[in-house]
């Protein structure tokens, strides 16, 4: 099953027969089975016809639309999952401070872990880098998550850990592309441009994978209820975002498959270009789908996979059928 992604300005997706097609000016620019589209994921100036429109809510085709500057703007989902009980236990965990604090620690835990794993691999790739004192800090973070007792507190190590954390990350990157603190509204240089397309990708996925199970995606434990926001997607999102966006962008900027040039400038911001950003989006499916073997489990998973798994691990511990473990299953 695939991801469709519509990055052609100007273009109509549309539905006929047993195929998608997409065109421009009645004029057909490529086409699709239908039955190998699993998620579609638009981007800017594209049209969707009502026949498209009908098939994709009939079939659960889960469809996202995303600015031209990276920003998830809203999604095309059929009615809301049957499962009210999950939905309704949601509601009362999410009163429940104890319960609340014991997933946040879990989540904050499993993300810090993260965390160390890739700067030890980088270590282990580049021995001209010394990342032991951040490692030593992150584990004294780690520690320390797990004895926080309010999530403004959970909040403050969580943050000091990423400031640990991004400070490495700069070390990591060995080409023109250069990386001095995280910026986000608007991205301040190319490779925040990059975190923040990545993020907005995984985010849209992590929205699409709890609300597949039943849950209320702005309900969420470790990020709260701030009105708008999907903090339950932002939860889930946490253990995964050093493992698959930050390698992947450390990746494109090493091996120079996006330089200065695939970038522009807008006001204070600076994103993708849209022949980047196809490059962007190539490389971010293989990382996604690229499989390997579940260091806790020893199964063969993906990280799409890997993402709903833990989805199903939420539901077992707000059901109350089971702890909530965090993913730390690549090393």
């Amino acid at each position: 099953m695939a991801t469709l992604y519509l990055t052609e300005q100007g273009t109509t997706l549309r539905k006929e027969g047993r195929r998608f097609v997409i065109e421009r000016d009645g004029i057909a620019l490529g086409e699709i089975h239908e039955f190998k589209v699993e998620r579609i994921v638009i981007f800017g100036h594209v049209q969707l016809t009502t026949q498209a429109i009908s098939y994709m809510l009939n079939r659960s085709i889960d469809t996202a639309f995303i600015s031209l500057q990276g920003r998830l703007k809203g999604r095309l989902t059929p009615l809301a999952s049957k499962n009210i009980l999950l939905r309704l236990r949601q509601y009362e965990r999410a009163r429940d401070a104890n319960f609340a604090i014991s997933l946040a620690r879990s989540i904050v835990s499993g993300k810090i872990a993260n965390c160390v794993a890739v700067l030890a691999r980088h270590q282990r790739n580049h021995p001209e880098v010394d990342f032991s004192e951040d490692i030593d800090r992150l584990n004294i973070a780690l520690a320390d998550a797990a004895r926080k007792q309010t999530l403004a507190s959970l909040r403050g190590v969580e943050g000091q850990a990423a400031a640990i954390y991004f400070r490495a990350f700069a070390s990591m990157l060995r080409r023109e592309l250069c990386f001095t603190k995280r910026t986000r509204r608007p991205p301040a240089d190319p490779v925040n441009s990059m975190l923040s397309f990545g993020y907005t990708l995984l985010y849209n996925e992590a929205i699409s994978a709890v609300v597949s199970v039943g849950f209320d995606p702005y309900i969420g434990f470790f990020h709260g209820i701030n009105y708008g926001r999907c903090s339950l997607a932002l939860d889930l999102m946490e253990e995964f975002r050093c493992l698959i966006v930050d390698r992947l962008a450390k990746r494109m900027a090493n091996l120079e498959i996006l330089k200065e040039e695939d970038f522009i400038k807008e006001g204070e911001g600076t994103y993708l270009k849209a022949e980047a950003r196809g490059r962007f989006l190539k490389e971010y499916e293989k990382v996604m789908n690229s499989p390997f073997r579940h260091s806790q489990t020893s199964e063969r998973t993906t990280f799409r996979q890997a993402l709903h798994n833990q989805v199903l691990l939420f539901e077992r511990a707000i059901m109350g059928k089971g702890a909530y473990y965090p993913f730390q299953g690549w090393r």
